[in-house]
Order: C-alpha cells, then sequence, then structure tokens
C-alpha cells in the first residue's frame, strides 16, 4: 500500500485503544437469532439494543415466507429492479406500503440507506433546497451530500429556525423539508403539525423518514403523519424493513409522478441489485402480522410506559423521549463506555452514543424496548442499569484521585 495512505489509516487508534482498556463496545458478535435474549460468547444476553420494535425477527411465520421464497424464486435476483431484477412479490410489497402509508404508488430500494441516497440525490437541483432537523439520519445527511442542491439544517425540532431558514429562500424554487418522524437516538417524535402549516406558508414540500416510526405510532403502525392525521400533507414517506418489519430493505412512498419520476433517475435504486426474495417475502409476512394483530403493538408501547416509568423512579435522565427508544443521558464518555462494560459483563446488552456522534456533554446509553419483552426482563435490565451506573461513578472518582 502507498505510504501515505497507510500512513492515514494507521493513524486512527482509538478502536485499538479501547480494546486495550477493555471497553471496546461495537461489532460484538451474536450466536444466536436477534430476540430479547441473544447468546454472546456461550453467555445468555438481554438484548435492549435492537430495533426490532415489535420482536418480529424470530417469528416462525416470517422465516417460514424466507425459505418458500427461496425455494421458489432462489437466492437473489442477479440484478436491478431498473433491469432484470424486479419479482411479482416486489410489486405486490410496493402496492401493500402505499396502501398502508395512504400514498398512491411506492418504490423499494435494497436498504433504508439506499433509499435516502436516491430519493434526496435526484429530486432537486442545483437552484433548489433541501432543509433538514440538525438530527437527521445520516443516510438523510449523505443523501443531500450527493444533491446538487444547497442544504440548510436547522436546530432540532425548533420551528422558529426552521421557519427563519424558509423565509429568506426563493418562492420559485423547491424546497423539501426532510425530517425524522421519530428521531432514533432521543426517542422524540418530529413536531409534524407546525412543520405542515411552515411548509405551507412557504411552498415547502414535505419528507418523512419513517424507519422507527412504522409499526410503532399511528394507525395501526402506519407511522408519523398517520400519528398526526397529516398523511395527505406529507408528500414522500420513506421507510425500512430492518425495523418492525423485520427484514431489510427500504422503500419510499408518493403520488405516481414522483414514484415514476424516481424509478427513473434514483440512482442507488437504478445501479444497485435487487432486494432479495427472502427480504422481500419477510417483509410482506411481517406487514401482513402488524395488520392483523395490533396486539404487538399495544405491547410494545405496555412496555415502554413501563420502563420509562421506572426509569425515571431510579432518577435516570430520559430527556424528551416520547417512544420505545430511550435515551439514558451519561453526559460523559468515559463513564458511558464504562457503563456498557459493566451491562455486558452482568448480561445486558444495551449500545453507547458517544462523541464525535454527539456533543461530549450529551453522551447516552440507547436503551431500546421490543414487544416480545417481558416485564420481569426490563425490571432485570434496569436494576443493572442501576448498579453499573453506581460502579462506573465509583471508578471515574477513583480514577480522578490516581
Amino acid at each position: 500500500m502507498n505510504g501515505k495512505l497507510l500512513d492515514k489509516v494507521s493513524a486512527y487508534k482509538a478502536a485499538h485503544e479501547a480494546r486495550a482498556m477493555g471497553i471496546y463496545p461495537y461489532f460484538r458478535p451474536i450466536s444466536s437469532a436477534q430476540d430479547t435474549e441473544v447468546i454472546i460468547d456461550g453467555k445468555r444476553v438481554l438484548m435492549f439494543g435492537s430495533n426490532s420494535y415489535l420482536g418480529l425477527t424470530n417469528d416462525p411465520r416470517i422465516k417460514k415466507a424466507a425459505i418458500a421464497a427461496i425455494e421458489k424464486y432462489g437466492s437473489g435476483c442477479a440484478g436491478s429492479r431498473f433491469l432484470n431484477g424486479t419479482l411479482d412479490i416486489h410489486l405486490e410489497l410496493e402496492r401493500r406500503l402505499a396502501d398502508y402509508v395512504g400514498k398512491d404508488d411506492a418504490i423499494v430500494f435494497s436498504t433504508g440507506f439506499q433509499v435516502n441516497l436516491g430519493v434526496l440525490s435526484c429530486l432537486t437541483g442545483r437552484n433548489d433546497y433541501l432543509i433538514f432537523d440538525e438530527y437527521n439520519h445520516a443516510s438523510i445527511i449523505d443523501g443531500g451530500r450527493l444533491s446538487f442542491s444547497r442544504v440548510l439544517k436547522y436546530k432540532h425540532n425548533n420551528m422558529e429556525d426552521l421557519e427563519l431558514k424558509l423565509s429568506n429562500l426563493p418562492e420559485e424554487v423547491v424546497k423539501i423539508i426532510v425530517v425524522d418522524g421519530i428521531f432514533s437516538m432521543e426517542g422524540d417524535i418530529v413536531k409534524l403539525p407546525e412543520i405542515v402549516a411552515i411548509a405551507e406558508k412557504y411552498g415547502a414540500n414535505i419528507m418523512v423518514d419513517d424507519a422507527h416510526g412504522l409499526g410503532v405510532i399511528g394507525e395501526n403502525g402506519a407511522g408519523t403523519a398517520s400519528h398526526f392525521g397529516l398523511t395527505n400533507e406529507v408528500d414522500l414517506t420513506m421507510g425500512t424493513f430492518s425495523k418492525s418489519l423485520a427484514s431489510l430493505g427500504g422503500f419510499i412512498a408518493a403520488d405516481a409522478p414522483t414514484i415514476e419520476y424516481l424509478k427513473h433517475h434514483a440512482r442507488s435504486l437504478i445501479f444497485s441489485a435487487s432486494m432479495t426474495p427472502a427480504s422481500t417475502a419477510s417483509a410482506l409476512a411481517a406487514l401482513d402480522i402488524i395488520q392483523k394483530e395490533p396486539e404487538h403493538i399495544e405491547r410494545l408501547w405496555a412496555n415502554t410506559h413501563h420502563a420509562t416509568q421506572l426509569l425515571k423512579e431510579q432518577g435516570f435522565d430520559v430527556g424528551e423521549t416520547e417512544t420505545p427508544i430511550i435515551p439514558i443521558y451519561i453526559r460523559n464518555n468515559e463513564k458511558t463506555f464504562l457503563i456498557t462494560k459493566r451491562l455486558q459483563e452482568n448480561g445486558v446488552f444495551v449500545n453507547p452514543v458517544v462523541s464525535p456522534a454527539v456533543p461530549p456533554d450529551a453522551t447516552l446509553i440507547r436503551f431500546s424496548l421490543m414487544a416480545t419483552h417481558t416485564f420481569a426482563q426490563i425490571e432485570e435490565a434496569i436494576d443493572k442499569l442501576a448498579e453499573a451506573m453506581r460502579w462506573a461513578n465509583e471508578t471515574v472518582a477513583v480514577n480522578a484521585n490516581v
């Protein structure tokens, strides 16, 4: 390898240093199904770091559907949707999803990340504008980077800042406000009614990334626009299958002309291999379950309320969360890593979020609920979390005095 490139990559030491300290929390290998309990290093670990909000990833009906799809269609499509990779079940899933979120049509992509890359990079031009909440998902940020249009960011859920940004833009250009429905780290819900009013005032369109909203909020889990009764006011609804829909892939739903345009302009659709038959069938089976069995969402919310109440009683700072994503603010990088390590040792899996992903005073433990968690599992995890917090506080205090 050329010396300059090797020098650049070798200068990255953070992961090595964390491993040496025994606090590296990423790429932990799981040797079981994604469920409320997983096996790591041969040990039982409670899973509170998953996005499988409805707990369907190990549902036998979904696994059966995936197996049947492989038997009928094979393991892959060997091409893009644009050419040879469109299956009849892709079209069925698109019809079902469009109906589910209240739009004319939809198109599925191989991943949710590819949806945002493809859609945002082609819908607006050089004289147009994309307006993002500063806490939007990385795929939205990267989609904006690939666009030739101007990208503006406003302060998180700050409607005054959003309106200020829009008020300074030309009337004649395309302006799309792009937001997460549920913000993936903070767990709060976008202020969609206010955004709709501002968008109407300044002639802007709205796209909602509902990766964490589908299957969680709205009528029968139909997402953020449904939650607020604003389905017709949102122009584009994006979603993923890797959360509540227990699969892999993503989609965008909108009016028919917009979907037709995206089918012929979204490069991450045209130049990527199709969503696999197994993934497509899994998403269809999960959608069937969600629409026919509302008790999954009901259990998810019972678990969410129970966990939130217990965490607050224990004195944890959970910020402004309104959803099954519960941020436990630690506000210290070292302590966040230590708590994660202690919990792992005591059989609880959580995800640390540290700087530079967030400011050093906003580091947190991301505690995620599933419909299939029991109250006993939640209580065990929170008891161990409280113990880990005490241990980390003592450890940091000792280290500071050494």
